[in-house]
């Protein structure tokens, strides 16, 4: 069946029929008849991006078993390289080559981000595919100063992409955020103490 809508990519036939048995088609069909969702990467999306420190690969075999994969790094290891590629380098880990093999069977892939502590998700779906042996790429997509080794380079192309509500996610901060927040909370108290000595002595 060809796509009308972006947004077929997730809603099938059969999802829509759901939906529309449960009542939400109306609302779905009028977001697809002003263009359903976009299907390239603007500036605001962009910087959500390259802010995740955290991210989740969804690739499926030949045979149709989903796998998902976290991926993470410093701020920045996923880069926007255009408004439909996204890239990022596959660090070496537990030398599965789930996702690896997935890809080369069926190259649909499916990203999702999640910032718990701004309280927004953000689900690309897509293809995607590995690039070997490109040391330049790899260069480009390598974060600075962090220890682990570059194998291999993932480019995600996009095809779409749907932003949900913040309805029951947690919210969760950055162990490095909340380390920080706590030792300029100390600081404050220090500074406090520290006046509320020097104001005891001249009296």
């Amino acid at each position: 069946m060809t796509a009308i809508y972006s947004s077929d990519v997730a809603f099938t036939p059969t999802v829509k029929a759901i939906q529309t048995r449960k009542g939400s088609r109306q609302g779905y069909a009028h977001m697809e008849e002003k263009g359903g969702w976009a299907t390239y990467i603007p500036t605001d999306l962009k910087s959500f991006i390259e802010a995740q420190t955290s991210a989740f690969l969804a690739t499926v075999n030949a045979e149709g078993q989903p796998y998902i994969q976290h991926r993470g790094g410093p701020a920045g290891f996923l880069k926007v390289l255009d408004e439909q590629t996204i890239g990022f380098v596959d660090f070496s880990g537990n030398r599965q080559y789930i996702t690896a093999g997935n890809l080369a069977e069926n190259a649909r892939a499916h990203l999702f981000l999640i910032d718990y502590a701004n309280r927004r998700r953000v689900k690309i779906w897509g293809t995607a595919r590995i690039v070997e042996d490109d040391a330049a790429l790899t260069g480009r997509l390598m974060p600075g100063d962090y220890r682990a080794r570059a194998e291999q380079v993932i480019l995600f192309t996009v095809t779409a992409w749907d932003a949900n509500c913040p309805q029951h996610i947690p919210q969760r901060f950055e162990a490095a955020d909340v380390a920080a927040a706590l030792a300029e909370r100390d600081k404050r108290i220090a500074a406090l103490e520290a006046e509320v000595a020097r104001l005891s002595a001249t009296r």
